[in-house]
């Protein structure tokens, strides 16, 4: 059943994706307008992430910040059901510009492993897609709680492509171990890095100049394996008819990274995806409770924000 209702999903989403791109960057401004004027979860957990990390901000330029990332947002989810329902060959046109792929290539070339750092900034969809039209990757991933969105997620992340090429495991102990048997084989992980992690599961590390309880998988991988760790993004540079346009980036990160002290370790990966995320924060993920888990047990999201 979960199958038939992924499909079901699927087949809504084609059709979906298949309006014009002006007609979906419509719908996405009306649904980022509708969520600040009723005051959505999303709209509120965005505001309050923005307090967080500016405290300096007056309260009219992080209302602007606010609108325009509950608009990229809106308009990211518009244009990753494009992607993927289309062929990942016509996607992988939309990115006009490629800066350091070369360091993708050396990486894999050395067979030592590669760790691809992917936070969410820009489009992490198309940035798996592009990946895998470079060499098979496994990615690892959070999974819905729901059986249908998993399903879902399955068929989107494999549809038009060769699903050898992509592996998707999941965030569980015996997918730490796949991990480690794949980067020993020499091949490439993509890992997205800025969700919180379980109590038990991180170490608190800043970012934005706030405590954020953040994996220490990655950072383990890398020193265990000798793995090369690169981080990378898709950023959207701008739009025309055809819709956003995109510019890949593949950047070396920190090697404290793979530091074997945790508490290095993790502050070297946020300090990449903060550094990251600062190119332009409305395309960062606010809508995302990052900060939930504090040191002093408080959570700055209760009560407004549930």
């Amino acid at each position: 059943m979960p199958r038939v209702l992924a499909a079901l999903l699927y087949a809504l989403a084609v059709v979906v994706a298949r309006l014009p791109w002006r007609w979906l960057g419509a719908l996405g401004d009306a649904i980022a307008a509708r969520a600040v004027r009723r005051g959505s979860r999303e709209s509120r957990i965005t505001l309050r992430n923005l307090e967080l990390i500016q405290p300096d901000a007056t309260p009219a330029q992080r209302e602007s910040l606010r609108r325009d990332v509950l608009r990229v947002t809106a308009r990211q989810a518009l244009e990753t059901l494009r992607f993927w329902t289309r062929p990942h060959a016509r996607n992988l046109e939309d990115i006009v510009e490629h800066r350091g792929a070369e360091r993708l290539d050396a990486a894999i070339a050395a067979g030592r492993g590669v760790i691809v750092v992917a936070p969410h900034y820009g489009n992490w969809e198309l940035l798996n897609q592009w990946l895998a039209s470079r060499t098979p990757l496994a990615i690892l991933y959070a999974p819905p709680e729901s059986a249908v969105g998993d399903a879902f997620l399955q068929r989107v992340r494999a549809a038009h492509g060769d699903a050898s090429r992509v592996t998707q495991i999941r965030a569980e102990a015996a997918g730490a171990r796949q991990l480690f048997k794949w980067l020993q084989g020499g091949g490439v992980v993509g890992i997205l890095p800025d969700q919180q992690p379980k109590q038990g599961d991180g170490e608190f590390a800043p970012f934005f100049g706030r405590p954020a309880l953040t994996m220490s998988l990655l950072g383990r991988l890398a020193s265990r394996t000798g793995a090369a760790v690169l981080i990378a993004w898709c950023e959207r540079i701008g739009e025309d008819a055809r819709g956003p346009r995109f510019a890949l980036h593949v950047e070396p990160v920190d090697a404290a990274v793979a530091d074997r002290d945790i508490a290095t370790s993790v502050a070297a990966l946020n300090g990449a995806i903060e550094q990251v995320a600062r190119r332009d924060l409305a395309q960062y993920q606010w809508t995302y409770k990052r900060f939930s888990i504090q040191p002093d047990g408080t959570n700055p999201y209760w009560p407004d924000c549930y």
